[in-house]
């Protein structure tokens, strides 16, 4: 059953704050930002319309990072960095892992139709901090 859901312009919003940056926000992040142009803005809203955007294939969840979901807008087969010190999230686009999937492919006998490789570490600006 395909239902057809009303225009809205803070769904609107929504979509359009988390296609507005890099940063792979959690959904805290994009109420507080939408709030200074619609103070009337719910945080239930901002987390119902995420699942919808999810659940339709506009965009993506990366996992939960230092306790929140965190969420991107491009949805395209990419990697991803996370960083266990400060929970910064980064884009890692490669093409180093068609070779690992070939590999397994040839080793399991398996046939992957996508991939999704998170990798945890330091960023750059957490590696210059004294531990």
């Amino acid at each position: 059953m395909n239902t057809v859901r009303k225009h809205s312009h803070k769904r609107d919003a929504v979509l359009e704050k988390l296609r507005s940056t890099k940063s792979h926000p959690s959904a805290k992040w994009i109420y507080d930002e939408l709030r200074k142009d619609i103070p009337d803005i719910s945080l239930g809203t901002v987390y119902r319309n995420l699942s919808v955007f999810k659940d339709e294939g506009q965009i993506i969840s990366v996992g939960v990072v230092n306790g929140q979901e965190r969420f991107d807008a491009n949805t395209r087969e990419h990697n991803h960095f996370i960083c266990t010190g400060c929970g910064s999230v980064l884009d890692i686009d490669t093409d180093i892992e068609d070779a690992l999937s070939a590999e397994v492919e040839r080793r399991y006998g398996v046939e992957i139709h996508s991939r999704q490789l998170t990798y945890y570490g330091k960023c750059p600006k957490c590696r210059g901090r004294a531990e």
